[in-house]
Order: structure tokens, then C-alpha cells, then sequence
């Protein structure tokens, strides 16, 4: 059996990007509305302290550097919810950072002009000296991700949100991811709509640790609301016709899930 050759749309925009400053490209006259999709880059970093240097260093230096190339930035730290019940072990400290792009060409010009400006340079140089022999993150893991076609702009949050919910659904194989994706895009967002669970932001992960693989982001207003929602959506006719679907069977067989709590310089 002979298979053909599928070279994936983000490769061939990857390899056309050229670097035009950080303002985001003006759009064509002959591109069509809507058609544009946005680029989520989220990185998890793992702290190896209280976290204190590394958020004011986010606060102060990094995420003001990325806002002067238009460059929005939710920031978020593992839920804890204050029961008084010590948890079986510890639990690493982390941060969770989202840089919304408007495509992958700002992406890309972004990530070179914050390396080129004087002020971050300036104003970073502290924090990287101090934190290169006694590091305040053991490492952070990046993903890439280009927005679904239902929501191709992010979804900004109400201001009441207390609690938000990050999912990462792993697929078996490539086929498999498309079509979770596609079950969201078709149906399973309307459903997220109807019940409460308030979408953020939907992303194919293009490039990351885990792939084939999607991530998404919805919130809350806190824990009761979150608990009644997903309980509806689970209980809800669709959803139980949706995951008997054979079309939909396999789709997504390692889920993981994070909740977060936005931190105070949150731009989400």
C-alpha cells in the first residue's frame, strides 16, 4: 500500500516566516475576514523556590517587554484550595504563562525583537545574574499551539473569575487528534456554551513535549460553579450521544488536567 505525502499547513507557514519587527502585520486587502487564526505559546515553568524573583521579574520586566509589542500575557499558578488538609506529597511549585500572538509571523518577529530591545535587556540583567548560579526555575516546558477554527480569537474571561482549567487531551496518533478537534469545533464548544464551562482559549499543539495533542483553557467563577457545570455538561444528552459517536471513539486517551488561579499581574 502506497501512502501519500501530507506536508501539515503549519510547516509550510513555518518555513515562509521572515522577521518584520514586532507590530503585527497589516492585513491584505484581498484576505478574507475571520480567516485569521491566533497563536497560544504557553510555558509551565517549574520553580525551585517561593517564586517571589520570578514573578516580579514577569511583572516587571518580561510581561511589559512583550506589551510593547502588543503582546497580551495571563499568568497563572496552581489552585490550592484551602481545605487545612496537608496533601499526600508535595507539590512543585509552577507557573503557567499564555503569550497570545495574532499568527505565527508575529510569533516569530516578537520572539527576536524582545532580544533586541534595550529596555528588557536593561532592566532583566539582575535577575539574570542573580538567577544564574542559584536558579529560581528548574526548567519550563513550551508549547505551540494555532487556535481552532470555532474560536480563532481568545475568549477574554469575566472579571469575577476566581478558577481557571487547563486541559491537555493526548491522541493516540495524528488522525485522532484532527478529529477531537473536529468534535470540538462541530459540536462539544456549543455544549461547553450551554452548561457554563466558559471557554478561553482551544489550540492544536504544533510544537511541544506532547503530540499529537491539543490544550484549552476555560474558567470559572470558583470551585462550586466549576463542579456544577462539568456535572451538567457530564450529564447532558449530547455529551452522552458525543462520546458514544464511533466517529469520535479514541480521540483522546491521556487527558491531564491543572487548575489555576489567576496571579495578581495576570492580563487574562
Amino acid at each position: 500500500m502506497k501512502f501519500k505525502t501530507v506536508i501539515p499547513l503549519y510547516l509550510m507557514l513555518l518555513s515562509t516566516l521572515a522577521w518584520t519587527g514586532c507590530t503585527p502585520s497589516e492585513k491584505k486587502e484581498s484576505e478574507p475576514s475571520g480567516t485569521k487564526k491566533q497563536i497560544y505559546e504557553w510555558r509551565i515553568y517549574t520553580l525551585t523556590g517561593d517564586g517571589t524573583a520570578l514573578d516580579d521579574f514577569f511583572k516587571e520586566t518580561l510581561i511589559p517587554a512583550y506589551n510593547r509589542c502588543n503582546i497580551p500575557v495571563g499568568a497563572f499558578a496552581p489552585y490550592k484550595q484551602e481545605t487545612g488538609e496537608k496533601p499526600a506529597q508535595e507539590v512543585k511549585e509552577q507557573r503557567y504563562l499564555l503569550f497570545v500572538y495574532p499568527d505565527l509571523q508575529t510569533y516569530n518577529a516578537v520572539k527576536q525583537t524582545v532580544w533586541k530591545d534595550s529596555a528588557f535587556l536593561t532592566a532583566a540583567a539582575p535577575f539574570f545574574e542573580t538567577t544564574a548560579p542559584n536558579p529560581v526555575y528548574s526548567e519550563y516546558e513550551a508549547f505551540l499551539c494555532e487556535a481552532f477554527d470555532k474560536i480563532p480569537e481568545m475568549r477574554m474571561p469575566d472579571k469575577s473569575r476566581t478558577l481557571f482549567e487547563y486541559r491537555l487531551y493526548h491522541s493516540p496518533n495524528d488522525e485522532a487528534n484532527l478529529r477531537k478537534i473536529s468534535m470540538f469545533n462541530a459540536e462539544e464548544i456549543d455544549l461547553f456554551d450551554k452548561v457554563g464551562v466558559n471557554s478561553v482559549c482551544y489550540g492544536e499543539i504544533l510544537a511541544g513535549t506532547h503530540m499529537p495533542a491539543l490544550i484549552y483553557l476555560t474558567w470559572h467563577k470558583d470551585m462550586e460553579t466549576r463542579n456544577k457545570a462539568w456535572e451538567t455538561f457530564g450529564n447532558h444528552p449530547d455529551w452522552q450521544r458525543m462520546k458514544n459517536d464511533p466517529k469520535y471513539k479514541h480521540t483522546a486517551t491521556n487527558n491531564q488536567i491543572q487548575l489555576l488561579s489567576p496571579m495578581p499581574y495576570s492580563q487574562f
